[in-house]
């Protein structure tokens, strides 16, 4: 799948990895706007990595061209 047709699965709460890294990375995952302490917070994206725990993932350019984007059961 490409970035445009997994991001709205990706903002309903599925969870998100590509094919292509074959590593350490679990899922990336939305975490909508929020408030922390008392101030709005934008929503982002986090990224759960195996011995690291989650991590903010921002896309690269390759990730958001890429085509091997596939959900996590």
């Amino acid at each position: 799948m490409t970035f445009e047709e997994i991001l709205p699965r990706l903002k309903n709460g599925e969870k998100i990895i590509r094919a292509g890294w074959g590593g350490a990375e679990l899922y990336v995952k939305y975490v909508p706007a929020t408030e922390l302490d008392g101030l709005a917070m934008n929503p982002y994206f986090v990224i759960n990595v195996v011995g690291e725990g989650y991590t903010m993932f921002t896309p690269t350019v390759c990730d958001i061209l890429a085509e091997d984007w596939k959900i996590v059961e």
